[in-house]
This record gives C-alpha cells, sequence and structure tokens, in this order.
C-alpha cells in the first residue's frame, strides 16, 4: 500500500486559501507602488473575488453541511457562514467599485484580512474536527474538484 496521504477535502480546500492568500500579496504589491496600473489591479481584485466566491460556495454546498452533521459543533459552523456572508458584503461592495475610486483598495486589504481570519479558524478548528469525524473526506475532494471546474467554468462565462 502506498505510504503518500491520499489528499482529502481539506487539503482541497487548503490548496485554495493558499493560491488566494498569494493573490492578495500580490495586490498589496500593486495598492503600494506608485503609478501601477489600474487595470492590472481590477483585473487581480476580479479573480480575487471571482475565486473566494466560488470557494465559499463549494464550502456551503458541500463540505459545512457534511461537517455539520458530523462533528455537531453549531456556533463554529455559523461563525464560518456568518464570516461567508461578511465576505460576500464585501466582494458586491468592490464589484462595483473601479480602482480609481477612494475605498477600493482598502476594501480589497480588508476583504484579504478577513479571509485570513477565516483560513486560520478553518485549519486550526474545522479541518481537524472534520478529520476526527466520520465524513469521507477522500471522497469528498473529488465532489469538490468536479463541482469546483463547473463554477469556474460558469463564472468565467460571465465575466467575458
Amino acid at each position: 500500500m502506498a505510504t503518500t496521504k491520499q489528499k482529502d477535502a481539506c487539503d482541497f480546500l487548503d490548496a485554495d486559501h493558499k493560491a488566494v492568500k498569494k493573490m492578495f500579496a500580490e495586490y498589496e504589491e500593486l495598492a503600494e507602488a506608485r503609478g501601477s496600473s489600474r487595470e492590472k489591479k481590477r483585473q487581480l481584485a476580479e479573480k480575487i473575488c471571482r475565486e473566494i466566491t466560488v470557494h465559499a460556495q463549494l464550502e456551503e454546498e458541500i463540505f459545512y453541511p457534511a461537517v455539520r452533521k458530523a462533528i455537531k459543533e453549531d456556533l463554529m459552523m455559523d461563525e464560518a457562514g456568518v464570516e461567508h456572508a461578511s465576505a460576500k458584503d464585501l466582494i458586491a461592495q468592490i464589484q462595483e467599485m473601479t480602482p480609481g475610486d477612494t475605498l477600493y483598495d482598502a476594501k480589497v486589504t480588508v476583504l484579504g484580512e478577513y479571509i485570513d481570519h477565516h483560513v486560520k479558524e478553518e485549519r486550526n478548528e474545522m479541518f481537524p474536527k472534520a478529520r476526527a469525524s466520520k465524513v469521507d473526506l477522500v471522497k469528498m475532494c473529488d465532489a469538490l474538484q468536479t463541482r469546483k471546474e463547473e463554477l469556474m467554468a460558469d463564472a468565467e462565462a460571465l465575466a467575458d
């Protein structure tokens, strides 16, 4: 039998977390650079918003319901839902703005801080509890992958 641990749903979601964190770091560099292109910032902000929106939908449709049922930690799961709602609200505000607007950079930065906090809670609290539960996270990983491909295709079709 292979010694490498199969990727599970937590690994899959965490790969998204790492990718988005990298994008926020890139955005921060653009925001701090003088005379950086507004178009570059807009494209990166749109990509960040799209990635987070798809990620949140995956968690809400597939991961959270299964984990909620298995671990019986309603407060932690409710908090995650509220954090998603706050992030979506901020995303909606960012999407209605342009990089030249006064609070654009600040809103993208705060979104990054929200996501950072949310990711820490998932990593430190939710993922270990999910892994200790009876949820088949390896099987769920496939479902997340399939659904993410569908959602990204839809999101990119809308962006065109």
